[in-house]
């Protein structure tokens, strides 16, 4: 999929963008999201935390996170992958849980792109919702500083590594 066809799929009322070139090698970046053992570590904006992962990376497998909020509160996100190309493209999902089975409270889809960009890496994440309100609420959420805190998170994280 070409950059054009993302941004012409784009629907501002529906979907939230956020688009961004790290110093990040594309194989650390694509670690970062496929490995619990990395993802633990960054996924969720601090003084959030993500306490639980588990992935089964293939269409139709497992994606959940189990996030813990300030005050203790525990967020469980099960979902489901529906497209892996290794280091290009993960689009997973709420709406199913794994192989397929529809979830109770869909809520959006996640498409990550990913292209090399000299030594880093062009990341660019949309959230598509199925409604005008959902879009709204991610945007209300803090989708935006939220994701780019956890994309600084994660840059951060991968730098440790490479050291």
């Amino acid at each position: 999929m070409t950059e054009k066809m993302k941004i012409d799929n784009f629907n501002p009322e529906l979907d939230l963008i956020i688009e961004r070139t790290v110093e990040t090698p594309i194989e650390l970046v694509w670690a970062a999201w496929t490995e619990p053992k990395h993802l633990v570590h960054w996924f969720t904006p601090a003084p959030w935390k993500t306490i639980e992962c588990d992935i089964d990376l293939r269409p139709g497998g497992l994606f959940r996170t189990v996030m813990l909020s300030p005050e203790q509160t525990k967020h469980e996100n099960p979902g489901s992958y529906l497209e892996v190309i290794p280091f290009k493209k993960l689009v997973f999902t709420d709406a199913f849980l794994p192989d397929y089975r529809p979830s109770a409270n869909p809520f959006f889809c996640a498409m990550l792109f990913f292209e090399v960009s000299g030594n880093g890496t062009k990341y660019t994440a949309i959230a598509r919702h199925k409604n005008i309100e959902d879009c709204k609420k991610h945007n209300d959420m803090g989708f935006h500083d939220g994701w780019n805190a956890a994309l600084d998170q994660l840059v951060a994280y991968m730098k440790q590594k490479q050291t």
